[in-house]
């Protein structure tokens, strides 16, 4: 239970949800209520695919490259420290939509990179490939669903979400999220840091 609660929390804040969110309703400005509800359908289930993926295949891409896991730790907890850094800065890249039809942002840049993006991998390789056994792999891929899952009930809801807190709101939680997934990366540099020190 401890596991499945401490992936849930890790992937529902690396995933920056509430910058999501702003993202989203940014995008669908113009969108009607049903095309939102579409659009947040197929998002979370292309997130739900690419996460999997990336869980699953981690080991085996660290095996092809030959990197340590430790080296990429460090790698990815520094992405993510960035990452953090333009959450809290408010300079996050947003989307461009341009003319494109509401439904084809689902993948890029909805899924791919606002809410998988290149931090969120390295952090998904490298849990994937700490798994030891079966059932630990089970309880992260089934904490990470939920995880993804509860994102996409947000981006569903999104128009009472913007209603509850407003615009000013969501970017003050996309704010503190930021501050949460500086942490996380500042510990999972230093946790590399340490095996490859051996301290």
């Amino acid at each position: 239970m401890d596991l499945f609660i401490s992936t849930f929390l890790k992937m529902f804040f690396i995933m920056a949800p509430f910058f999501a969110l702003t993202v989203f309703l940014t995008v669908t400005q113009e969108a009607t209520a049903k095309e939102k509800k579409a659009l947040a359908i197929k998002v979370t289930i292309s997130v739900i695919i690419t996460s999997m993926i990336l869980l699953f295949f981690g080991k085996h891409i660290f095996t092809i490259f030959g990197i340590t896991l430790d080296a990429f730790r460090i790698g990815a907890g520094a992405l993510l420290f960035l990452t953090a850094i333009e959450l809290v800065k408010g300079n996050k890249d947003s989307a461009k939509v341009g003319d494109k039809d509401v439904l084809q942002l689902a993948v890029v840049p909805l899924s791919i990179p606002v809410i998988v993006g290149p931090g969120t991998i390295g952090i998904l390789l490298v849990m994937g490939a700490t798994f030891e056994d079966t059932s630990s792999m089970l309880t992260g891929s089934l904490a990470l669903i939920s995880a993804v899952l509860v994102i996409g009930f947000m981006l569903y809801s999104s128009s009472i979400f913007e209603r509850m807190m407003g615009k000013q709101g969501l970017l003050v939680i996309s704010k503190i999220t930021g501050l949460i997934l500086a942490a996380l990366s500042a510990q999972i540099v230093f946790t590399g840091i340490k095996n490859f020190l051996e301290l």
